[in-house]
């Protein structure tokens, strides 16, 4: 009997990273398994690319592309719930023929194969929910996933919360009460969505870059990273507050006490059974992940008894969740089709 696959294709600005999910619930390629996107040369030169690499990726996971029987797909936004790329277009699609384009149905009709499509932050938000709960489950988590900007998604009894316009899950622009957090005085957060005070506004490296790193050098004017390039200069907090440098661990912290209020608004919304936090402020050394996570949980506001034992918990396999979340959703599309 042939062996059936279902490949998993997360998209980005300049790169797409595959998987391949059996019927025994494998994946077959362990880590990033990465090819060129192209994808600021439009749709006809993008999906060429994406059936390119998906075939490279074949030969590297040592299967048949011809078994493959589906393919999810996840993207950055914004698009619709159906894969309809937005009319005012994107950071990451800016080529002109992107705009309305169904990107969904475009790489449907490109490979010959059912394609499904989520957003990256619910592709990446499924993998973990999965990761922690199994494929059958009624659980409820929430996922925030802190990169240049603040994704995540929400999973309600082991659902993707898409949304009708396909906007569920857009975390990073939940309005916090920021002026709760210690240390930042004085400062105002915008958000390049127009907002003031939401997630992403303090949890990004977007944040570091514009908010937080010109703040707190004006407390450190002697640091190292007051000369130079501030965008250079923002990729660098991270590894130099793992390192314990004073200033970076403070920017770190708010961050995470961004984290916890926010947190703290989804378990009176949600009352989930499991908080995941990703991205690259976790994608560290055990110890920084431990002290991150307990000072996400230092912000969170008292709570009720029962909600203090939520497990806040790190995204696994960071860098390729959004392509096994995409392909964990293509499964959903063949139990369809086989009813």
């Amino acid at each position: 009997m042939t062996a059936r696959i279902i490949a998993g294709i997360d998209l980005g600005g300049t790169a797409i990273n595959y998987t391949f999910l059996d019927e025994r619930g494998q994946f077959l390629i362990g880590d990033l398994c990465e090819y060129p996107a192209h994808s600021v040369e439009g749709p006809e030169v993008c999906l060429g690319q994406i059936a390119d690499g998906l075939a490279m990726a074949a030969d590297r996971a040592g299967v048949q592309l011809s078994n493959t029987i589906a393919a999810g797909l996840d993207t950055p936004g914004p698009a619709s719930a159906t894969g309809v790329l937005s009319r005012r277009g994107s950071t990451n699609f800016v080529h002109p023929q992107w705009a309305g384009y169904d990107i969904r149905a475009g790489l449907e009709q490109k490979l010959g194969l059912p394609v499904t499509y989520l957003n990256d932050g619910n592709a990446a938000a499924l993998w973990g929910h999965v990761s922690i709960f199994g494929s059958e489950n009624q659980s409820t988590s929430i996922s925030a996933i802190i990169g240049t900007g603040l994704g995540g998604g929400v999973i309600v009894n082991g659902r993707v919360v898409v949304g009708s316009n396909g906007f569920g899950g857009e975390l990073g622009h939940v309005l916090i009460p920021y002026t709760a957090i210690q240390g930042i005085e004085g400062l105002v957060p915008h958000c390049n969505c127009g907002r003031t005070g939401d997630l992403e506004s303090l949890c990004s490296l977007t944040a570091i870059r514009q908010s937080l790193l010109p703040y707190f050098l004006a407390r450190y004017p002697k640091h190292p990273l007051a000369v130079g390039d501030i965008a250079q200069a923002a990729k660098q907090v991270r590894g130099l507050a793992e390192q314990g440098d004073a200033m970076c661990l403070d920017i770190f912290r708010v961050q995470a006490h961004a984290m916890g209020l926010f947190f703290d608004e989804m378990v009176n919304v949600f009352d989930p059974d499991a908080l995941v936090v990703g991205g690259g402020a976790v994608e560290t050394s055990a110890d920084f992940q431990r002290w991150f996570l307990d000072e996400i949980r230092i912000a969170m506001p008292s709570q009720r008894e029962e909600q203090v034992g939520i497990a806040i918990r790190v995204m696994p396999n960071g860098d390729t969740a959004g392509a096994r979340g995409a392909a964990l959703d293509a499964v959903r599309l063949v139990r369809i089709r086989t009813l």
